[in-house]
């Protein structure tokens, strides 16, 4: 090596001490994600966070307008990929109300037990991670297995456990089956004592409470003036839930509480997660204990699959078919947005139809995109370590955040 040499900079140096340029991300696990962020620190305190997101940008919004109504759920899937359910249910009704269907109460009440179920799974997620980036693993173990048994659930009504592809436009595909009912039923007598031994490990830990508490703070007048929903915007003392102020699906028919917190940081964030569960629970048992008779799907041939039996011997159950699977069916001229409450937030969809077999336009609103905008301002005078069990805490998925 030639004595000239000079090791290239890596920080910049003031009187007062060194101020290092970091690259926090993009990596998997410590930025749950391929989020990159680019700090600059006073030893381990953060000065200032610049982030940068696009790394699996896959254009879903665009693709959209080249494909027929009912092949686009398949993207919405691959958004908030731990609650596909609730992405899936919410495109749905947004199509519903663009096209003027009215579903059977029985696929309202479906509807709410799988959406209620992925709420659960989504938070699970969130809540155990929060542990493991606090050094608790243990509560992660335990937990985990409540998500599977969920996956479980939605294994039987759609036959997949990640990207769901569940349901279809005016219903679901099939009903409930035996099994089905079977896993729910022991789902519903096994998960409270479950989730107790959970929150006991971690809701009053005064280790636990001590690294959440005070960590990435955000006062309720800046949540609102980002455009916060769900349970970040709730953790920070505003009640507002789409379920409650723009109710959908039947929500209307149930009773339940809206928790909210008071100081907007990561152990606020926690516990509304832990509370929303229990919520959660009680809206899916309800629902599924006063679960209406009828068709699990509505009288619309030209969007759902006839049987195959009536395709073989009934001609206008194959026309049906073929436009089907062809994509050939329109929807009316129109303009649409619906929202639902998806796991982190407000999750919309804004539809403009010409009148052809794919949108127009479309685009959905992503709770995430909106959280991560906040991000810097949450973490700048926090040190390192704070920044990761924010992020954590915001629950931020890279799939609805890129889309």
């Amino acid at each position: 090596m030639s004595k000239d040499y000079k090791a290239p900079l890596f920080s910049d140096h003031s009187i007062d001490g060194e101020i290092a340029t970091l690259n926090l991300g993009p990596t998997h696990p410590a930025t749950h994600g391929i989020f990159q962020n680019i700090l600059k620190v006073d030893g381990e305190r953060i000065l200032s966070a610049e982030p940068t997101i696009g790394y699996i940008h896959r254009a879903f919004e665009k693709i959209a307008e080249r494909r027929a109504y009912y092949q686009i759920t398949t993207l919405t899937d691959r958004m908030n990929y731990c609650s596909s359910p609730i992405n899936n249910i919410g495109y749905m009704m947004a199509v519903e109300k663009l096209a003027q269907i009215k579903v059977p109460k029985r696929v309202d009440y479906m509807r709410i037990i799988m959406m209620e179920m992925a709420r659960i799974a989504d938070h699970i997620i969130c809540n155990s991670v929060i542990g493991v980036d606090t050094g608790a693993l243990t509560g992660f173990t335990y937990l985990w297995q409540w998500r599977e048994k969920i996956y479980d659930m939605y294994e039987e009504v759609s036959g997949a456990r990640l990207t769901t592809n569940m349901g279809r436009i005016g219903g679901f595909e099939r009903d409930f089956t035996p099994m089905f009912h079977e896993k729910i039923k022991a789902f519903i007598k096994e998960f409270p004592a479950g989730f107790r031994e959970f929150s006991s490990l971690l809701e009053r830990n005064r280790i636990f409470m001590d690294r959440c508490i005070g960590a990435g703070p955000i006062s309720a007048e800046r949540a609102l003036e980002y455009g916060f929903t769900g349970p970040n915007l709730r953790a920070a003392g505003v009640d507002y839930d789409v379920r409650i102020a723009e109710p959908y699906s039947s929500y209307n028919d149930f009773d339940f509480t809206i928790p909210v917190g008071v100081n907007g940081d990561t152990y606020d964030r926690f516990m509304v997660r832990q509370e929303e569960i229990w919520q959660s629970f009680y809206l899916m048992k309800n629902a599924y204990e006063n679960l209406p008779e009828g068709d699990f799907h509505a009288n619309v041939p030209e969007f759902y699959l006839p049987p195959k039996e009536e395709v073989y011997n009934n001609m206008e159950a194959l026309i049906y078919q073929f436009k089907i699977i062809m994509g050939e069916v329109p929807i009316p001229v129109g303009e649409v947005y619906h929202a639902v409450e998806g796991g982190n937030g407000e999750l919309g969809f804004y539809i403009i139809s010409d009148g052809g077999r794919s949108p127009y336009r479309l685009h959905f609103r992503r709770p995430c995109f909106i959280y991560y905008q906040a991000y810097p301002e949450m973490i700048v005078g926090q040190v390192l370590s704070d920044a990761i069990l924010t992020m954590s805490s915001l629950n931020v998925i890279a799939g609805e955040l890129d889309a």
